[in-house]
């Protein structure tokens, strides 16, 4: 991975109101730690370093005065609903150096049509040299058939990177497509659980309408008069009668 440049400024002034000019002025306030060094408080330019982070794990060359340090992103703390950069912490790095990092998993390929892949880890831990660190691990699951699994250990990782996670970890399991059935099925009990009531369409308002009055013409049939008058319902034998 190539590294990328940054220059940064000394940062002296601290607490929320100093953080609130700085990303004014459109640049981040920044920490950079580690080596068994003290913190550097310094200031980065906002847009340079949205950049720069589009891949979590870029490799950066801050140029600090006199001074360049190699650092990866630690941990970035964004805006929840603009999603700019609010804070970074960066962990200062020398070549050769091992490093832990979380990297992506890239799935290729697809499985055959009655199976679901499902995405267990989206995400793996490695091992890798802090100049050399992997943006993604590729994992194809073209022609795979429902019931198949790919573990941590089945992973091809990239030269140079080593598992940081157990190696029986389940990252993609191939399971078989639900019919529309039972999706159907699942969603209707998730909106009754929900209390979510539907307004009946034309046909099932028609429909009710119909049951309704074929439910009523056949009660009305019951007990209908006959030709004398007489209910049909306890009508006489038509035996004997009392003077």
């Amino acid at each position: 991975m190539a590294e990328i440049k940054i220059a940064a400024e000394n940062r002296t002034e601290f607490g929320k109101g100093a953080a609130r000019r700085i990303r004014r002025s459109d640049k981040v306030p920044a920490v950079l730690y580690g080596s068994g060094i003290d913190p550097t408080h310094i200031t980065l330019p906002g847009h340079d370093l949205a950049l720069a982070l589009k891949n979590s794990n870029a490799l950066l060359s801050i140029a600090l005065g006199s001074d360049t340090h190699l650092c990866i992103p630690k941990q970035v703390q964004r805006d929840p609903l603009r999603g700019v950069i609010e804070h970074a912490d960066l962990l200062l790095v020398k070549k050769g150096q091992k490093v832990t990092v979380d990297i992506r998993v890239h799935l290729v390929g697809e499985a055959l049509p009655e199976a679901l892949v499902v995405t267990e880890n989206s995400t793996i831990s490695v091992e890798a040299e802090a100049t050399h660190i992997p943006e993604s691990v590729e994992v194809s699951i073209e022609g795979l058939e429902v019931g198949s699994q790919i573990h941590a250990v089945d992973l091809d990782l990239p030269a140079g990177s080593s598992l940081a996670i157990p190696e029986d970890w389940l990252i993609v399991n191939i399971v078989a497509a639900p019919t529309a059935e039972e999706i159907e099925a699942e969603l209707e009990e998730a909106e009754a659980e929900a209390g979510i009531e539907h307004d009946l369409s034309d046909e099932d308002i028609a429909a009710a309408a119909e049951a309704e009055d074929v439910e009523g013409e056949g009660e009305g049939a019951e007990g209908e008069p006959t030709e004398g008058g007489e209910s049909s319902e306890g009508a006489p034998d038509g035996g004997d009668s009392e003077d």
